[in-house]
């Protein structure tokens, strides 16, 4: 799933399937000290990708070549990358590091410089990408409940043949090698473009199976005792498998962007002048068109703050961030005032100063608020107060498109958590406030300098 295809930079034409950035992190070197999950040495972090190696050996339903390929890649450790990086990387500015013989200087053509770094980023990817494939196979194989799951299985599936595709290319020296490489991660990215609706069957699944009496309470024994919202392992499972997911897109669909013409202000996918003001009104215009779509009209969205603001970010992690804050904000307020009434706007601001070290962007809405006991829930991927009918309509989806107006994912549960995911992948978050009979505030958090690495799941 780790491939998702928005290769269009420009922002109305981008599909959110999984965002892209960069890199040729060929000169980041291997650190497991960046994520928040990560162990406290490389020491530690090895004796914990054998003890799962070892649990994937005696529990493994994969065919022993695969599993053993799955071990090999899995052993090594993962490299993360920051926003800055990818950015440095994209404009060749470490092209050094790997081609120490050429003096990058005037004398260096634009064109010779934008092979280097192509093959520079392909030869980080074949080796970094199944390595990660590697890991999130091994947590797939191993998760409780869920890996049982047949659209869980299927997600495996996939990850290991993209290992087994990956795997069997040549070392990339040339630029036709490149071009084959390249070839093969587009087609990766059809295969992996709708993994997210797949693993959200998962856990429709797997609530039908609780439900049914077809799992049984881990400790108790019985059945019927198995609360969605507190299997611990499943959420941070999913939490890695996700945020996992964000990366390796980040990093594939960045090196496809690289090679398209290059556009205003863009480094591949990253824009340098990204616009919290243009992005929030163009999830403004998306997300007031499901409103009207389902309830026939939509409040009225005030935008104030740091308009002029611009800083280096995706402008779709942006936007997919944001249009779940106003889509949720806006169905809040209809529902708690009613169709046909008049509606208190929903504001969105916008904060930043120059000494500031995150960009902060909130969106107030005074739709009734969300009791205090489920404030713990909307961040589970396992709990939705979504109609039977929209679940049902999921299972029968065959779209190729995760995060789209017309997915049945709006409204399943999967969009703050993942949200959140978005805004955790360069050292952001995504906060809610809320009182109960009145509103919520949802608070967005975005690192301004971009120097936060991935926090790589182990």
């Amino acid at each position: 799933m780790t491939l998702g295809l928005a290769i269009s930079h420009g922002f109305k034409h981008q599909t959110y399937r999984v965002l892209p950035a960069a890199s040729s992190l060929c000169c980041i070197p291997p650190s497991s000290s960046s994520s928040s999950s990560s162990l406290p040495n490389n020491k530690m972090a090895r004796r914990g990708m054998v003890s799962r190696a070892k649990k994937v050996q005696m529990n493994s339903t994969l065919p022993d070549d695969v599993a053993a390929l799955v071990q090999k890649h899995a052993m090594q450790p993962q490299t993360s990358a920051s926003l800055q990086t990818l950015m440095k990387t994209g404009r060749g500015e470490l092209l050094s590091k790997t081609y120490k013989e050429e003096s990058l200087s005037e004398t260096f053509h634009t064109k010779t410089a934008t092979k280097r770094i192509l093959l520079q980023v392909a030869s980080f990817l074949r080796r970094e990408l199944p390595i990660r494939l590697a890991h999130r196979i091994q947590d797939l194989d191993c998760v409780p409940l869920m890996r049982d799951m047949p659209s869980v299985i299927k997600v495996k599936d996939i990850y290991a043949q993209s290992l087994l595709t990956l795997s069997s290319m040549p070392k990339i020296h040339t630029s036709a090698q490149e071009e084959d490489f390249a070839n093969s991660l587009e087609t990766l990215y059809q295969r992996h473009s709708n993994v997210l609706i797949q693993m959200a069957k998962g856990a429709f699944e797997l609530r039908a199976a609780v439900r049914d009496g077809q799992i049984k309470h881990a400790r108790t024994k019985t059945s019927g005792a198995l609360h969605f919202e507190q299997m611990e392992e499943c959420h941070d499972f999913l939490d890695r498998f996700y945020m996992s997911r964000v990366g390796i897109c980040v990093l594939a669909g960045q090196y496809l962007a690289l090679r398209q013409p290059p556009l205003e202000n863009y480094i591949g996918m990253i824009c340098h002048q990204t616009s919290p003001l243009e992005i929030v009104r163009h999830a403004v215009d998306d997300a007031s068109m499901m409103c009207c779509r389902k309830f026939g009209d939509a409040p009225e969205v005030i935008i104030s703050g740091r308009l002029d603001l611009t800083f280096p970010y995706i402008p779709t992690h942006l936007h997919y961030i944001l249009l779940e804050l106003l889509k949720n904000a806006m169905r809040a307020t209809v529902e708690h005032h009613g169709v046909d009434n008049h509606y208190p706007p929903v504001r969105v601001i916008i904060a930043d100063g120059n000494e500031n070290e995150d960009v902060v962007i909130k969106v107030a809405d005074e739709g009734g608020g969300i009791p205090r006991s489920h404030v713990k829930k909307i961040w589970s991927y396992l709990f939705t107060t979504a109609n039977p009918s929209i679940q049902e309509s999921m299972m029968t989806f065959s779209g190729d498109v995760d995060h789209s107006v017309d997915s049945p994912l709006a409204g399943l549960g999967y969009g703050l958590p993942i949200s959140r995911s978005y805004a955790r992948y360069f050292g952001g978050d995504v906060s809610i406030m809320s009182m109960e009979g009145y509103g919520t505030d949802a608070f967005v958090y975005l690192t301004r300098m971009g120097r936060s690495r991935e926090p790589l799941p182990v």
